[in-house]
């Protein structure tokens, strides 16, 4: 099984799709589920089943060389960060002149999604590990390192109000369908929740009122599905969209006005888009085209701004396209690439 194997190696057409919320953001895993846990929208809190967790430790790594970080990350407005699936590594670029000015390497077997906290502190999810680390903004050596995590985690996303930090997990047949697990104060042991739709979660985000979006799919991996965990609640709330449909799960991320909801697709059935929403009843109310001749596959796109980063995993390489209006990429880096899946910019 490859890393991506699960959900990733036949789709080659992207979209993104974009919802209003309230406000605001696969190689196996070595843990399996000891803690009770069952489908159907319940809370599951697995304490006492998982290892400790919230401090670095030390697991079976391949050796990928020395983690670099440049002076010039420090004097940086802001930085850019890209994992690599395959390579193990997740590069650093100074934004926006996209001068790489460093590359986090050692603790890392599968990096996947990124997220930021209101630090400035960057959370990078490792699928193969089912871990996530925290990193200083421009720091080369992480600060923590949380397990606890159900296999295959995929993305994560900081809840602004609290600091609780969400990874979504894809889950397997023999280890327990997917879930998500919430690290309160990025600290501790998970509660982990599920959906009763959802048997694979793909990504998540928060927006500013605390309300949590993820999205995912029934277990035959054929239908999408969408939705919302609110604030202080134990039950996700099931959103159906109207007006458009979304191929595959990709990315959900707040863009400053919407929940942004990426569609990895399915063939040649789906174009490359964003669409916009107004709001948990899911309708389209906008659609912002990608270019898709260059055989787009953006799976962790990052908004920043008027401006999509979108690492595109076919293609080895990063585009930069203008938001909302999209359309072709207005740059391109292209060097230093393996799979590239997720994005970040630290502010």
């Amino acid at each position: 099984m490859t890393r991506y194997g699960l959900r990733r190696d036949a789709f080659g057409i992207i979209a993104v799709v974009v919802l209003l919320a309230g406000c605001g953001g696969a190689s196996q895993s070595q843990l399996a589920p000891s803690g009770p846990f069952q489908q159907g929208g319940a809370q599951v809190n697995t304490a006492g089943g998982f290892p400790s967790a919230g401090t670095v430790t030390t697991h079976d790594r391949p050796n990928l060389g020395r983690s670099w970080m440049s002076p010039d990350a420090a004097k940086a407005k802001d930085l850019l960060y890209v994992s690599n699936l395959d390579s193990g590594k997740v590069n650093v670029y100074s934004y926006p002149d996209d001068k790489q000015v460093g590359t986090l390497t050692s603790y890392y077997d599968g990096p996947d999604g990124i997220c930021v906290d209101k630090k400035s502190d960057i959370w990078i999810v490792n699928n193969a590990d089912a871990s996530a680390f925290e990193y200083k903004r421009g720091g080369k050596t992480p600060i923590a390192e949380l397990d606890g995590i159900f296999s295959f985690p995929i993305g994560c996303s900081v809840d602004p109000t609290t600091g609780n930090l969400a990874v979504t997990t894809y889950g397997t047949s023999s280890y327990g369908g997917g879930a998500i697990s919430i690290f309160a104060h990025a600290k501790g042991t998970p509660k982990v929740y599920t959906d009763s739709k959802i048997a694979h979660f793909n990504f998540c985000g928060y927006d500013p009122k605390g309300n949590l979006y993820a999205d995912g799919t029934d277990a035959a991996q054929e239908e999408f599905f969408f939705a919302e965990l609110p604030r202080g609640q134990k039950t996700f709330k099931n959103i159906t969209l109207t007006g458009g449909r979304i191929g595959y799960p990709g990315m959900v991320q707040w863009d400053g006005k919407y929940i942004a909801v990426g569609d990895q697709g399915v063939g040649s059935t789906y174009a490359d888009a964003i669409y916009q929403t107004t709001g948990a009843g899911g309708k389209i109310v906008h659609e912002t085209p990608f270019d898709s001749s260059a055989n787009e596959y953006i799976v962790g796109f990052w908004i920043q701004g008027s401006t999509v980063i979108g690492p595109n995993a076919t293609a080895d390489d990063v585009g930069f396209y203008k938001y909302p209006a999209g359309g072709k990429p207005t740059k391109t880096l292209t060097k230093g690439f393996d799979y590239p899946q997720g994005s970040a910019i630290s502010e």
